[in-house]
């Protein structure tokens, strides 16, 4: 008698994988039931889908990084490199780990700390290629914490370099209304999340 077939474990108790591009099907380094919560990989390959070429020798910023899918999965798709920022340090050990076990350790630089500091004074990051900024916090920082990340968005869209894109992800209650300059925001539902983007969107 054939054994039943046990249930797959949850997508989020899984190492991430890169979804595209020349490390596609690569897994992060991942610590199961820690404080992260990775985009799942359908709103991961619809986000990427949106930005299309753009993404090709910018600079990736991803913040809240967690286990660092958005900005790895840019270097996978091109991107020059990638800066990470996190708050939690032990979760900014793992990004460290994922970058020498990838090969991209020369591509990426992991910042440890709160980026909502960032609001009050930007840290020196590269002028010289256009910027992909992604924004993906913890849900409940939208109602917690919103006019900080706000803030932050703002002082971003305010500092990119020309041709930039800015990627905030929220869940289905976040108000995009409250997004400086909202009439320039696209956004896309992709179940559970939507996706708010600053810049025209690939049609």
């Amino acid at each position: 008698m054939a054994r039943p077939r046990r249930p797959a474990p949850p997508e989020a108790d899984q190492p991430p994988r890169i979804v595209g591009g020349t490390l596609r099907g690569r897994r992060l380094a991942h610590r199961p039931g820690g404080p992260t919560r990775p985009m799942k990989d359908r709103v991961r390959e619809t986000l990427f889908d949106l930005i299309g070429d753009r993404v090709r020798g910018a600079i990736a910023i991803d913040l809240f990084a967690g286990t660092g899918a958005l900005g790895f999965e840019a270097i996978s798709r091109g991107a020059a490199r990638a800066i990470f920022a996190e708050r939690h340090f032990p979760t900014a050990a793992v990004l460290r780990q994922s970058a020498r076990e990838l090969g991209v350790e020369d591509r990426s630089e992991v910042r440890a700390g709160d980026v909502l500091n960032w609001a009050r004074r930007l840290p020196d990051l590269p002028g010289d290629a256009r910027w992909i900024v992604f924004v993906s916090p913890p849900w409940a920082m939208f109602p917690g914490r919103s006019a900080d990340l706000m803030a932050l968005v703002a002082t971003l869209l305010t500092a990119a370099p020309d041709g930039s894109v800015v990627v905030v992800e929220s869940d289905e209650a976040f108000d995009p209304a409250v997004l400086p300059g909202p009439e320039s925001w696209e956004s896309r539902a992709v179940a559970p999340a939507v996706l708010h983007v600053y810049g025209r969107l690939v049609s």
